[in-house]
């Protein structure tokens, strides 16, 4: 008997012996009269045994056996789930191992065997007064992004994400090299192909969304007329009629900031399970892997109705989601950019017109003339012919075509097998969208060209 069970048995056969009453029995056992009452039969029927627990000596139903304790331990060391946090490993110890087991006696089977959650917890903090979400789905979209180190290889990569204030639900991920412009466009082209064009976009004041010189214009200046540009992001998103919202805190959108930090807990081991190893593969996965974050984390809107409105079948992304500059063409039908010529493929455009030029690693380098989009071949100048001076070499070589005519007779394919390589386009086209310096430095040059 334990010293809780002795202790009754001495109570109840003091009041069996009258020694003291049942309505100081209760008092000192912190029982009901009915309980005592009960307790002094059994007593008196089957002797001191009356009050150990029929359970005693059982081995409860449900208790886990040994050998999956053991694999359970032994999964959680292994490299496979070493950093996955307790609740993440609950989930996947059903998904992949088919073990059940609920979160409290995980706990403690992970916590008596020294093992604690990777998960840090973090100082607390002042309150900060929570903002109610919105409404409906769709009237506030939460982006940005975190550089993390996903996989085994320690690179950080940068995760680009969105998420919807009214519902939690993620609307699209991507990950880039870099915190850059291509990995907000995706992550927006995701979102309007799935869901639609929201009424308005939460970020922070990163350079991508507006320019560093939009608080530094003196008085003068103001009075003068002078404005700051757009960036390219911003841009785009008023061409969809989105209205880009900058936050002055991470606080201010704490959605977003918290699916980051539920990334870094569970994707890292998420992409060990499912054997992605680089960026490639892992943007191939994500799609299918947020719905799955959907179906757990998402909630039910306030509102029933629906605030994205419907992408129009007519609307290109490609033209929108892209950079813009403009340019004037030369005689040739040749424009510079980035320190490399461009020739258009095309007979109809005037010389010396004014052209808008499209760039993205989707449409390459374009170009857009009264409404029409025209292809582009990467130009080199030929080299200058040098003077003969010998009498015999002018008469060797004065009967062969000079090199600018056989250019101009060229066909445009064979012009762009010549004189250009893709290598060099992709490597321009990654220096303007996820170059290191690209959304600090030469995406507010690209803007202010606009």
């Amino acid at each position: 008997m334990s010293r809780e069970q002795i202790k009754r048995y001495h109570v109840v056969q003091k009041v069996i012996e009258k020694e003291i009453t049942v309505k100081e029995a209760t008092s000192l056992l912190n029982l009901s009269g009915r309980q005592i009452l009960r307790m002094k039969k059994e007593v008196i029927e089957k002797g001191p045994q009356a009050l150990i627990h029929k359970n005693t000596g059982r081995k409860p139903s449900r208790s886990i056996p040994g050998n999956i304790k053991k694999k359970i331990v032994s999964l959680k060391r292994s490299e496979l789930y070493v950093d996955a946090n307790f609740t993440h490993f609950m989930e996947l110890l059903e998904e992949k191992e088919k073990i059940k087991i609920s979160y409290t006696p995980l706990y403690k089977l992970l916590i008596d065997n020294g093992i604690k959650s990777p998960k840090k917890r973090r100082r607390k903090k002042e309150k900060h007064p929570r903002r109610e979400r919105m409404k409906s789905k769709g009237m506030l979209i939460q982006i940005d992004a975190t550089p993390f180190a996903w996989f085994k290889d320690g690179i950080r990569y940068s995760l680009h994400a969105a998420i919807d204030d009214a519902t939690s639900q993620i609307l699209g991920a991507y990950i880039e090299k870099n915190e850059c412009l291509n990995g907000y466009f995706e992550v927006t082209r995701q979102m309007l192909m799935n869901y639609g064009i929201p009424i308005s976009v939460y970020s922070d004041r990163h350079t991508i969304f507006k320019s560093p010189k939009l608080n530094k214009l003196s008085v003068e200046e103001e009075l003068a007329g002078k404005t700051v540009n757009d960036t390219q992001y911003e841009r785009a998103l008023k061409e969809l009629g989105i209205t880009l919202i900058p936050a002055y805190s991470p606080q201010a959108k704490g959605r977003i900031e918290r699916l980051m930090g539920t990334f870094q807990g569970r994707l890292i081991t998420d992409f060990k399970v499912n054997g992605i190893t680089t960026v490639e593969e892992a943007n191939t996965f994500l799609p299918e892997y947020i719905k799955s974050l959907n179906s757990k984390f998402g909630v039910v809107a306030k509102s029933r109705k629906n605030s994205f409105m419907k992408l129009s079948k007519k609307t290109n992304l490609d033209t929108i989601l892209c950079v813009k500059i403009k340019r004037q063409i030369d005689n040739g039908d040749v424009f510079s950019y980035k320190s490399k010529l461009f020739k258009i493929l095309a007979e109809d455009v005037p010389n010396k017109s004014n052209i808008e030029v499209l760039i993205s690693p989707k449409l390459g380098v374009r170009v857009r003339y009264k409404n029409k989009l025209y292809e582009t071949v990467r130009y080199i100048k030929p080299k200058k012919v040098k003077e003969l001076k010998d009498p015999k070499d002018y008469k060797t070589k004065a009967h062969s075509p000079k090199e600018e005519s056989r250019i101009s007779v060229m066909h445009p394919q064979k012009l762009y097998n010549q004189y250009t390589t893709d290598k060099e386009i992709l490597e321009m086209l990654d220096e303007i969208f996820c170059g290191k310096y690209t959304d600090a430095r030469n995406l507010i040059k690209i803007s202010n060209n606009y």
